[in-house]
């Protein structure tokens, strides 16, 4: 079994070679610039976990998880260019390192290469991979309008809310698992299991992304603190809060959101003074907690042995206790 790092340096090196070094430039240096600028590769690596539990050749595998990473590599340059965001692990996002036509048109041509490296892969099942890819494809991008639906609601339930991270973030996450599956060999009913897995990882994975968009130290965890808050979104730690809240902070957080006469410093800093008060920090832990543990269920039904799984479960360990 191929290791995290190993596997992270091996899609490193792929994407290395598929620079696009081609005219025009002005649309393939923004494309490289999105994908050098590194990352967990979680999802890639995901895909040749899967695909490696089942065949020791994991070779067929490789392009179609460079595929998935970047088709989400294209979504954080539109995400960015929605929520205004100028910064992306630590570099200026690419809307604002040239201008916001270049992102999209950028955006675009990755959305097309994405499918390019999928069809790399000639297997017998190609068009299962396929739809399987395609339905997550079209998952993320439900999940991105409910995401903005819910700037323009009053309140947003707990349930809405997980809905949506589970289309925005985990389906991705668990299409990548089930794509390796499928590819190395595996039948539908461990593929299934695997991609159960990857959805409930995937909304612990977001829960703790929320929290540390609040929390975090922004020198580690890669962009600005607060730009869920600045934008007013409805995170579970927004949802708790507004559920738990007494009166007087009820009152104070009606006041602070949707308020655009605040200074965004002054902002960011009631609203977490206010989720300390609240504790909603360790209400999202708690849930994500609940989501890490139907994930570990879910990997002790796939039919491999203990040793190979491994890897896995560590990559699932690192998620819930990550800074980043």
């Amino acid at each position: 079994m191929h290791t995290y790092q190993e596997l992270q340096d091996l899609v490193e090196k792929e994407l290395q070679k598929q620079r696009q070094d081609r005219e025009p430039v002005e649309l393939y240096r923004p494309i490289n610039y999105a994908l050098s600028s590194g990352g967990k590769r979680l999802r890639p690596v995901l895909t040749l976990m899967a695909a490696n539990l089942f065949t020791h050749d994991i070779k067929p595998a490789v392009m179609p998880a460079l595929g998935i990473e970047v088709f989400h590599n294209f979504t954080l340059l539109h995400d960015d260019i929605m929520d205004q965001a100028e910064l992306r692990r630590n570099r200026p996002t690419v809307h604002k390192q040239w201008n916001t036509n270049v992102a999209i048109l950028s955006g675009d041509a990755m959305f097309i290469k994405a499918y390019e490296y999928l069809l790399h892969y000639q297997g017998g099942n190609l068009q299962q991979v396929l739809r399987v890819f395609n339905q997550a494809a079209l998952e993320v991008c439900e999940g991105q309008q409910y995401d903005m639906n819910f700037e323009q609601l009053n309140a947003v339930s707990e349930d809405q809310y997980l809905e949506m991270i589970g289309l925005k973030t985990a389906a991705l996450i668990a299409c990548s698992l089930k794509v390796g599956a499928l590819i190395g060999g595996a039948d539908d009913q461990q593929a299934g299991h695997l991609y159960d897995f990857g959805w409930n990882l995937g909304v612990a994975f977001q829960l703790q992304d929320d929290y540390l968009d609040t929390f975090g130290d922004p020198e580690v965890f890669g962009k600005s603190i607060g730009g869920d808050i600045l934008a007013d979104k409805k995170t579970f730690l927004v949802i708790k809060a507004f559920e738990k809240a007494g009166p007087k902070q009820l009152q104070e957080l009606t006041r602070l959101y949707g308020n655009r006469n605040l200074s965004p410093d002054e902002k960011i800093r009631k609203v977490k003074n206010l989720f300390r008060s609240i504790g909603v920090g360790d209400l999202t832990h708690i849930k994500a907690e609940k989501y890490y543990e139907e994930a570990r269920r879910q990997m002790e039904l796939v039919g491999r042995e203990s040793a190979m799984k491994k890897p896995m479960l560590e990559v699932a360990e690192n998620i819930m206790r990550r800074k980043k």
